[in-house]
């Protein structure tokens, strides 16, 4: 910068975008007008600089720079920001830092405040307009999900899965329009491209290969004995796309959790109550794998089940703006990835309106079981049930045994829950642990889809590898009577 250019600079009756320091011994006063500057359309801060405008400079030396250097350490997010030295004819100097503002970072801090810019003075921002600010940048333009995913193209998508997860949204009304049978068109549909490039959304929700270069997209699930991580009872680590690994750990919850049974008076058989609701659980689950920060190359989402506790770790704090304590109250919804959730809505998966967590809490009392406690902890979320997982004798009768004939009330029951979401016939026969092919289909599976309780999502084509079963509605309607029974 040249002298003339400083001297139009600081004429009178200027300031709102200038602060003139007569030395870098006003450093902190000065940087916390660039935390203002920052958080605004940006400004010029000068050391050297008298109030009345007077250009009287002042010696830089090495620690001087150093100084300068040592201070920006105390912005967040990190600011870099190279100073200019203007040199005058006494051979002192001028320092310049040209401030651009209207960063998707927005907003920032120095040393744990966050400033703005009043007129021509320095403030510090209200917590308001701070908590604003920070629900902003969460739905800021640039973000890891929407970054083109660099030597990634569409032979690395899953298009059995893109076209699985395209039919649920059809059936649930979500997805209106024609969208053909082009891979590429669908992922254009989906916001999962743009300008031909596939974006790491579409890698999260449809990728089939993960190492080297997306480690992150991994479950790790435990089941431990006792209270402790001392000794493994069961446990897999699963690298796949969204969900799938959904569907992994709803698999891994079913053959752990117990199901509580008594007998009722007046019934010869058996009620069974879920450890956890599973649409309780699947909401917590889902709440993991569209809300963590997948910028964390090592992270993952962990599912824990301990004698007295079931916990579902999630890699990166809570969204901007959320609390742990407000996920029990009224809050709003806060998107950390907006592509990867919308998709995850089109399949009736999850609504747009924050009520997530409060129905979970709720459905958690309704059952008799305490609330979900929210936490962050070591820059992840924790979500954790307290529940009696090891309970023994006759607290828990887990499904274990076959058997023949009709279906029964509580087979149906299970049956009709697994196909809330499109499931392979193999799916449901795994999750019912049952080992005889001809049986499950024959006794279990034959008797409620000739009920009109479940269907074939491809109908006229009974056989094919894409076949999944799904609830109907008359299904739906029995469900939710076997439940109120309950």
């Amino acid at each position: 910068m040249k002298i003339g250019k400083l001297k139009s600079l600081v004429k009178p009756g200027e300031g709102l975008n200038l602060e003139c320091k007569r030395s870098t011994g006003e450093l902190r006063e000065g940087l916390q007008t660039v935390c203002a500057f920052l958080n605004a359309s940006g400004g010029t801060l000068l050391f050297g600089v008298r109030p009345d405008g007077v250009l009287e400079g002042q010696e830089v030396s090495d620690r001087t720079l150093r100084e300068l250097a040592d201070a920006f350490d105390r912005f967040e997010p990190p600011v870099n920001l190279p100073p200019e030295r203007v040199k005058l004819k006494s051979g002192r100097e001028i320092i310049v830092l040209c401030v651009e503002g209207t960063s998707g970072s927005v907003p920032f801090t120095f040393e744990g405040r966050a400033y703005e810019r009043v007129a021509s003075t320095t403030r510090k921002m209200p917590q308001e307009k701070y908590g604003r600010l920070l629900m902003d940048r969460a739905h800021s333009k640039r973000r890891w999900e929407n970054q083109p995913a660099e030597e990634i193209a569409l032979k690395d998508i899953d298009r059995e899965e893109v076209f699985r997860i395209l039919d649920i949204a059809r059936s649930l009304g979500r997805l209106v329009g024609p969208s053909g049978r082009s891979l590429a068109d669908v992922l254009d549909r989906l916001r999962l491209r743009t300008n031909g490039q596939v974006l790491r959304a579409a890698v999260v929700l449809f990728g089939k290969n993960f190492m080297p270069d997306y480690p992150q997209c991994e479950l790790r699930m435990a089941r431990f004995r006792g209270k402790d991580k001392t000794e493994f009872l069961d446990q897999r680590q699963i690298r796949g796309p969204a969900f799938k690994l959904l569907e992994e750990a709803e698999i891994f919850c079913q053959r752990h959790f117990p199901f509580p049974a008594k007998i009722v008076a007046g019934q010869m058989r058996r009620v069974e109550t879920p450890l956890i609701r599973p649409d309780a659980m699947r909401e917590i689950l889902v709440n993991a794998l569209i809300h963590r920060d997948y910028g964390v190359a090592g992270g993952a989402i962990s599912l824990a089940i301990f004698d007295d506790r079931v916990e579902i770790w999630s890699t990166g704090t809570f969204p901007m703006g959320i609390t742990p304590e407000m996920l029990t109250r009224k809050h709003p919804s806060v998107q950390r990835n907006p592509i990867v959730a919308d998709v995850f809505h089109r399949t009736g998966l999850i609504e747009r309106w924050g009520r997530g967590t409060n129905r979970v809490a709720e459905m958690c009392v309704a059952a008799g079981i305490p609330a979900p406690r929210f936490e962050e902890i070591g820059g992840a979320a924790l979500v954790t049930f307290k529940v009696r997982v090891g309970a023994t004798g006759a607290e828990a009768v887990p499904l274990t045994g076959q058997v023949t004939g009709q279906v029964t009330g509580q087979v149906a029951e299970k049956i009709l829950r697994f196909c809330q979401m499109p499931r392979k016939a193999a799916e449901i026969q795994n999750l019912l642990e049952l080992r005889h092919r001809e049986t499950f289909r024959d006794n279990y599976l034959k008797p409620v889809l000739e009920r009109g309780w479940i269907e074939l999502t491809i109908p006229d084509k009974p056989n094919s590898r894409l076949q999944r079963y799904r609830i109907t509605e008359a299904g739906k309607k029995v469900l939710d009577s076997m439940q109120r029974e309950q």
